[in-house]
């Protein structure tokens, strides 16, 4: 077995900036299916809120900006895995979300397409091969 640097064995969460959490937590809870992992009161009227697809490992923490920056994370892409692109693809467009054509599929890039949640932070499905 490899030695590594540390003792770091999975994801747990990545943390997503979101303007309101409530509008936030419809958009991934109603037009993609998440569950509801965490929602807890914290500190001075603060909200932990975390979501998850069903059966996963790791989750979504839907959370506000730190002081002094915007929702939109431009900086980078939540990357969300498939078993049917095509299907959930045609299901997010019938929800009303603006979904970009796939895109990839050739040799070992697996096929793909892009959408934005609310706050226009990125999105990525990607088919399992």
């Amino acid at each position: 077995m490899q030695q590594t640097a540390t003792h770091i064995t999975q994801l747990g969460r990545v943390i997503i900036p979101v303007s309101d959490q409530d509008k936030a937590l419809e958009f991934y809870t109603d037009k993609l299916g998440f569950e509801v992992r965490a929602d807890i009161a914290f500190g001075e009227g603060d909200r932990w809120l975390e979501v998850a697809p069903a059966g996963s490992a790791a989750s979504v923490a839907i959370m506000p900006p730190r002081p002094g920056e915007t929702p939109h994370n431009d900086q980078g892409c939540v990357v969300f895995t498939t078993t049917d692109l095509d299907a959930d693809h045609a299901t997010l467009k019938e929800r009303g979300i603006e979904v970009e054509e796939p895109m990839g599929g050739e040799g070992p890039v697996p096929r793909m397409f892009l959408f934005r949640d609310p706050d226009a932070n990125m999105l990525l499905l990607v088919e399992e091969n």
